[in-house]
């Protein structure tokens, strides 16, 4: 049985919130159209189907739908004028060196020299609040707050302040994180092969609130860690 990839948590006549996990993309690939995707699949059996944000194939969480053309353009508002409400949890090397903190650096697009998005003085204003939810030795999970919505936000910012997201392999290191890394003795057999507790950025959607387009309720919705991060903090916890 195919493990399911998504969740809708929410629909209306307006909206869909989606609950994904990783990998799986948001909307279609630049280069292969047939890699199943968010977007195509809500739109097999709905008349129309709008994307006002988007997350990274390697992100887990949270993602908003519009299914008409006044809510598209009500919730496009919303995430201009700064008011909708994003939260992330991200586990990251290092520890910052204050418990709740603003990074406020301008990003701009670095594909020029194949480095992705870079902090430059040419770029847009971006602002990207943090706190620290539990630290340990080498590692710590953040909760943050997107005062902005610049491209891959999130992980320049924490490169920037030396506390790249784990896994991550355009701004970290890459590398899958095993528990032998932080467990000394590791009981296994010398022939079993070490599986990685994580092997894809641990960056998740975890909050998401905003106005409703037509009734313009307030509404609320939050994910949980998906069981990948949710694994390497409860070994973290154990052994960090």
């Amino acid at each position: 049985m195919k493990r399911r990839r998504w969740s809708i948590i929410h629909e209306d006549e307006d909206i869909i919130v989606v609950d994904k996990t990783a990998p799986y993309l948001t909307i279609p690939d630049r280069y292969d159209k047939t890699i199943p995707c968010l977007l195509s699949i809500l739109s097999e059996n709905r008349t129309e189907v709008f994307v006002n944000h988007r997350l990274d194939k390697e992100t887990s969480g949270l993602i908003l739908f519009t299914k008409n053309a006044d809510a598209h353009k009500f919730v496009s508002e919303l995430f201009v004028e700064g008011k909708v409400d994003k939260h992330y949890l991200t586990l990251v090397k290092g520890v910052p060196s204050e418990e709740v903190g603003l990074v406020d650096l301008p990003i701009a697009d670095g594909s020029h020299n194949k480095k992705g998005m870079v902090v430059s003085p040419a770029g847009k204003s971006a602002q990207t609040k943090f706190r620290i939810v539990e630290k340990w030795n080498r590692y710590s999970l953040l909760e943050i707050k997107l005062l902005t919505g610049r491209q891959h936000q999130i992980r320049v910012h924490m490169k920037a302040i030396r506390c790249p997201v784990v896994c991550d392999q355009l701004y970290g290191d890459g590398k899958p994180f095993f528990l032998s890394s932080i467990k000394r003795r590791l009981n296994r057999r010398r022939e079993d092969v070490e599986k990685p507790l994580l092997r894809r950025q641990a960056l998740h959607s975890h909050l998401l609130s905003f106005q409703h387009p037509t009734s313009k309720e307030m509404l609320s919705f939050k994910s949980e860690l998906h069981k990948d991060m949710r694994a390497m903090v409860n070994q973290l916890r154990k052994h960090g």
